[in-house]
């Protein structure tokens, strides 16, 4: 039996390939020097899965930023404000190009072309280490499924009508990898999971019927996951010209398994993904070795067509438990990082097989048996308090405009508040202390001197720029999840456990292994001591269950909705423990809240329902007084903006500028807000400064859709990542252009 990888992390085992770029995109090290730091990582990888035993080894999964980009490079087709040439390839590939223009077309008169060999490139270099692997491109349907319209072309233009452009380039690839030697080449079309058009799938099929003659010769595995593929789909997809073998996702498809039992082609290959690419928990094995067995009848017993995988690629997985020696021996029992994976991978094949490495088995079963006994993930009185949430839906007793009226009676802010999100910036000296205090090389009483004064300084300049609602700037807080979880019970932390999130950027998620429970006061101690420097309203910072849960590695033998009701109870104690504490205005950001949207239609309601709940839980016994704020960011929000009034917040502040203002045309479509809301009125993920007349014209645009009493002025996110220089005079301007409107409203009135 054989044994395959969808891909693996390319940021390596300590994030040398971070390191590498950010020193190259500085100007601290050369091209040469970042290219070998990736070509060791690409040779390392493929090594390990090579002496794994892996038989079918992926190529160009690897990348400097990621594969849609990669593809895009590909076909010619970078935006052409990067004055994009041939020979500027290698540069634009080694960027750090911005996150929004990574996949757009420019409509009909977009021009491809066969620009980057980088596939091709990288089989060769693996053939050349001795590694004959599988060549994996994204998809052209997904390719273009993924895309949207450039900036100037009609947002109903049919990006899947440019699928004749650029599947002649698609066969030079081809063409190229096929007179290298590749005998395999994998195209990940994952967007079949989606709910998808007849015209979308029809797509489909007339892609791979005309490289049908190109693959001639080749095997071709075509790659789905992260989720159940759906039946006109998966018909779709087993009737592809020219395919070889089909890939998927069995963790988080499970559904997808009846449709292969009862629909799937005689005399192709099934790669089928046992193995969780997206979570860090040792599998089950001997219960996929039954899923599996009971796929053997399928494919035919003792052939060579059933292809034991991964669900998806590694790539969202921590690397090496090898490189976390500190941690909990029994828990890193129950844990598989990708590394890890690859062994589990194998070690199926080998027992589907007939040679059934027995000690490893047991070693498994051990620990799957110790998890689920151990009496530090049992918790029976937080299963109890969880389990009594189900009476009710937990709103507050009052409507919101009763709440806001309660609230400005309090508070007396002026029209158009000024606040920001939460954070400001980190400094070096700021990580020094953090870092020194963690290795105990300072004491206590000198960490919480330091703090307090760079608290102090944030409030000293917030108080000078005159803005109305406070923030005490977290200079206590390495991360907005790590630092609720390092103080919750039920989390487990890691030392390298990185994953990216994009580009050079990683995120090193808590694993949450047992129940939630909060064993004293997480933030009450810092809020207080600021409030106690200003006598403006100063915010009180959480961060909310909903993103605390998408955040981190979550548990997964309880649905993921009993996780997040028990750690909505332990914010909602610090929410009122803080109100207790004086605290008038508690922000619990939801930043990740819609990035927990399912794929498919059909589940979203689900999701939003207990999503909701759970935000709703953490804030239901406050005064009406006590103003909740909530923040959102980094998605698109039209499409749940009835779950978003819904969470009942006094106030919302959310991401615009960043997203060329899309929230407000919800606004326009009528759609009535009452509460609070602040769209972000400028972009903090760029270091310009917005100019006074920039930010007041932004304002002036909310102001045609939205009430007066309403709204908010504050940026699009937290201040973590910028500088001093460029935060304070966008702050300046800020204030200055609610002030301008301010004056200009009095006038008219």
């Amino acid at each position: 039996m054989a044994s395959h990888i969808v891909g693996y992390p390319r940021m390596g085992p300590k994030r040398e390939l971070k390191f590498a770029l950010e020193s190259f995109w500085d100007g601290k090290s050369s091209a040469e020097e970042l290219e070998k730091v990736a070509t060791d990582l690409r040779a390392s990888i493929w090594k390990q899965m090579s002496d794994a035993g892996i038989k079918y080894i992926p190529s160009n999964t690897f990348s400097y930023y990621d594969q849609v980009l990669d593809t895009t490079a590909m076909l010619g087709a970078v935006p052409p404000r990067y004055n994009w040439t041939v020979e500027r390839l290698v540069s634009l590939l080694t960027s750090p190009w911005p996150e929004k223009c990574l996949c757009s077309c420019n409509g009909d008169d977009q021009v491809f072309s066969y620009a980057s060999h980088k596939a091709v490139n990288e089989y060769k270099e693996a053939k050349a280490l001795g590694v004959d692997t599988v060549p994996v491109l994204v998809g052209p349907v997904t390719y273009l499924l993924l895309s949207k319209p450039a900036k100037g072309v009609e947002k109903t233009f049919p990006l899947i009508s440019l699928l004749d452009k650029i599947l002649p380039i698609y066969k030079e690839v081809i063409a190229e990898l096929k007179a290298a030697g590749a005998s395999w080449i994998q195209f990940d079309e994952p967007t079949l999971v989606l709910d998808l058009e007849s015209h979308q799938l029809e797509a489909f099929t007339k892609a791979y019927a005309e490289l049908q003659s190109s693959l001639s010769g080749l095997n071709v595995l075509v790659e789905t996951y992260f989720a159940d593929v759906p039946a006109p789909a998966f018909k779709t997809l087993t009737s592809l010209s020219g395919v070889t073998g089909f890939g998927f996702d069995l963790v988080r498809g499970a559904k997808t398994l009846d449709l292969i039992k009862s629909e799937f082609p005689s005399g192709k290959y099934l790669f089928a993904g046992v193995v969780d690419g997206r979570n860090i928990w040792a599998n089950d094995l001997d219960a996929s070795l039954v899923t599996l067995k009971s796929l053997e009848g399928i494919v035919g017993k003792g052939m060579t067509k059933l292809v034991v995988s991964t669900s998806c690629s590694l790539l969202h997985t921590a690397v090496d438990l090898v490189n976390e020696p500190k941690l909990d021996s029994e828990i890193k029992s129950w844990l598989a990082f990708a590394a890890q994976k690859v062994v589990e991978v194998n070690a199926l094949a080998k027992a589907l097989a007939g040679q059934k490495d027995e000690a490893f088995f047991s070693s498994n079963a051990a620990a799957q048996a110790s998890r689920k006994s151990s009496p530090r993930v049992t918790n029976e009185a937080v299963q109890k308090a969880a389990a009594a949430l189900k009476g009710s839906d937990h709103r507050r007793a009052t409507n919101v405009s009763a709440r806001l009226d309660a609230q400005q009676k309090k508070l007396n802010l002026p029209i158009l508040p000024t606040t920001t999100i939460g954070s400001f910036p980190q400094t070096i000296e700021l990580r020094r202390v953090r870092r020194e205090y963690k290795a105990k090389k300072i004491s206590e009483e000198e960490y919480i001197k330091s703090i307090k004064e760079e608290i102090n300084k944030v409030v000293k300049l917030q108080e000078d720029l005159d803005i109305d609602v406070l923030v005490h700037g977290e200079p206590e807080r390495n991360d907005m999840v790590e630092y609720f979880g390092e103080q919750l019970s039920g989390f487990a932390f890691t030392a390298n456990g990185w994953v990216q999130s994009y580009g050079s950027r990683c995120v090193k998620p808590p694993i949450i292994y047992g129940d939630v429970s909060r064993p004293k006061p997480m933030t009450v101690f810092w809020s207080t001591a600021a409030q106690s420097m200003t006598k403006r309203p100063m915010k009180g910072m959480l961060t909310g269950p909903v993103t605390i849960l998408n955040w981190s590695f979550v548990r997964n033998d309880q649905p993921r909705f009993e996780t997040c009701y028990q750690i909505a109870l332990a914010i909602k104690e610090e929410v009122e423990d803080l109100e207790k504490a004086g605290i008038t205005v508690i922000q619990i950001d939801e930043a990740a809240l819609r990035e927990g949207l399912p794929l498919r239609k059909a589940e979203h309601a689900f999701y939003l329902d207990w999503a909701v709940h759970s935000f709703r839980i953490t804030n239901c016994g406050v005064h009406d007084t006590t103003q909740i704020h909530t923040h959102m960011c980094y998605s698109n929000f039209n499409d749940i903006i009835h779950s978003i009034i819904n969470m009942d917040a006094d106030v919302i502040t959310i991401e615009n500028s960043r997203s060329d203002e899309k929230l407000l045309s919800v606004f326009r479509e009528g759609v009535k807000y009452g509460a609070g809301i602040g769209p972000g009125v400028y972009d903090i993920h760029s270091p310009r400064i917005p100019s006074t007349e920039e930010i007041a014209d932004r304002i002036n645009k909310m102001l045609a859709v939205l009430e007066t009493n309403i709204l908010w002025v504050n940026p699009d996110c937290g201040l973590k990542t910028r500088k001093y220089t460029e935060v304070k005079p966008a702050l300046e301007n800020m204030v200055a252009a609610a002030k301008l409107l301010r004056t200009q409203l009095a006038s008219a009135k």
